[in-house]
């Protein structure tokens, strides 16, 4: 009876050891497979693309001045006329012209010491081309300079109009290609750095697509526009 009972403990012992010994085992192989996936490397990818404005919105500011309301309003009527005539003679469309209200200034009513001004009224008036035709509205911003000698008092920034906008809208159609073209140069460089430490690339563990920008090339060319994106890709490492 005690020799089946001591059999029975040993048994028992032994299946005891080899259960620890696998669980050991197991529970190895997986800390060594943990700690294997956490072995990472994050990359950042770019991609940028030169393209043109397919949009522009190009204010043009004129100035007329006088003692009296009616020869004001008579001589913006007129000088407007005379733009909305260049900008036609130049290929713009009257669907592409629109007109502002006017604003009048009263000289009088800022007039704190003993200076007379020359005249009472300042108006200003705005005529605004929105417009598809990206390369011959560049042209004439270049261009309307002549109206000058024709005693138009045209605005004096940027030039002789104010600030002019050139817009691209077509960035969804470029996404696609883009993204990829920074997700191939991000695996190229995680590529390398595998290369580097004797390892090689995994799998993505997670990835950033990154903020689209869009920027003038340059200052002198602002139609032409830089389309840039970085994105960052975080890959596995393995031996």
């Amino acid at each position: 009876m005690r020799n089946r009972l001591n059999t029975s403990y040993g048994i028992l012992g032994v299946c005891i050891f080899l259960g620890l010994w696998i669980l050991g085992y197991t529970l190895g192989e997986s800390f060594i497979k943990a700690k294997t996936m956490d072995r990472v490397v994050t990359v950042k990818g770019l991609a940028e693309k030169e393209v043109m404005a397919d949009v522009v919105l190009w204010p043009i500011d004129f100035k007329v001045a006088g003692n009296e309301l009616s020869e004001i309003y008579s001589n913006l009527e007129r000088d407007n006329g005379r733009i909305i005539e260049f900008l036609k003679e130049n290929g713009i469309e009257s669907s592409e012209i629109t007109i502002s209200a006017p604003t009048i200034e009263d000289k009088m009513l800022y007039q704190y010491d003993n200076n007379v001004a020359a005249f009472r009224y300042v108006a200003t008036q705005t005529v605004t081309v929105y417009s598809t035709k990206v390369d011959k509205v560049y042209t004439l911003t270049n261009k309307i300079g002549e109206l000058v000698k024709e005693n138009i008092a045209l605005g004096n920034s940027n030039q002789y109009g104010t600030t002019t906008d050139y817009i691209y809208t077509k960035l969804n159609d470029l996404k696609p290609e883009m993204i990829e073209m920074a997700t191939k140069n991000a695996r190229e460089v995680a590529e390398k750095f595998a290369k580097d430490s004797n390892s090689s690339l995994g799998k993505i563990k997670s990835a950033n697509q990154g903020q689209f920008t869009i920027t003038n090339r340059d200052q002198h060319n602002p139609q032409i526009k830089n389309v840039r994106v970085v994105s960052t890709i975080e890959y596995y490492l393995v031996d």
